[in-house]
């Protein structure tokens, strides 16, 4: 009689890391980096209808990298979330902390449980009336949350571009001038000898603003015509 074959829980829990990792790397990069306008979401995005970068609720955005159906599908979750808290109790008690928790515990799960893991990495913001009360919260594919100030990078390049922004980030940053950060970091990392420019096509950049100064709802969208005007600064 043949043995069952036995893969132990270290060896599973390490090939489904490894394999939603791989997935993640596939992704193009996405920004996320605070100033003094408010909290501004860059993602390398070819499509104009697929959207990487989203509202979750009045202060709230969402941007992810991976897998669109799944990562979607997180977004669409988020939203109900954040919709059923909002009405059952206030809006002011919708926070990115409480949807960061929440998407830790389904993405935890289906890590656990689940024969595949997602394959994505999400990132949740709020923004606050100054930087110092902005929360920008990431999450892996394995549910594990981090708190992060300032800038961070997901996707395939994460690394490189986190070193990039480290250089030149700081807290007096205005929308105009973390917007040509941004994508000077970005051309960077699509440019095979990392010289600035090439292989890069602003058209195919997604770019959002949560604004302090608006009156409620806080994300909009930045379109091509401003892109242009703040990357020229």
């Amino acid at each position: 009689m043949n043995l069952p074959y036995y893969v132990t829980p270290e060896q599973i829990t390490k090939d489904k890391a490894d394999f939603a990792r791989k997935g993640i790397s596939r992704g193009r990069s996405v920004i996320v980096m605070q100033c003094q306008e408010g909290i501004l979401l860059v993602a390398q995005n070819g499509s104009k209808s697929l959207h990487k970068v989203a509202e979750i609720y009045d202060r709230i955005a969402f941007a992810a990298v991976g897998k669109y159906n799944e990562f979607e599908s997180l977004r669409q979750a988020g939203v109900r979330f954040a919709d059923l808290r909002g009405y059952t109790y206030a809006r002011s008690d919708v926070n990115a902390r409480s949807l960061a928790n929440a998407y830790a515990q389904t993405m935890g799960s289906i890590f656990t449980e689940a024969a595949k893991p997602l394959e994505v990495e999400i990132v949740v913001a709020e923004v606050g009336d100054s930087l110092d009360e902005d929360q920008i919260y990431v999450l892996s594919f394995d549910g594990s949350v981090a708190d992060k100030r300032g800038y961070l990078a997901i996707g395939g390049a994460a690394e490189d571009l986190n070193t990039s922004l480290a250089a030149k980030w700081n807290t007096e940053l205005d929308l105009s001038e973390a917007v040509q950060l941004a994508v000077t970091s970005l051309r960077k990392n699509v440019s095979n000898d990392g010289s600035e420019g090439q292989g890069f096509d602003e058209s195919e950049l997604e770019v959002a603003l949560l604004e302090r100064k608006l009156p409620r709802r806080k994300f909009r969208r930045i379109l091509a015509n401003e892109l242009t005007s703040l990357i020229a600064g």
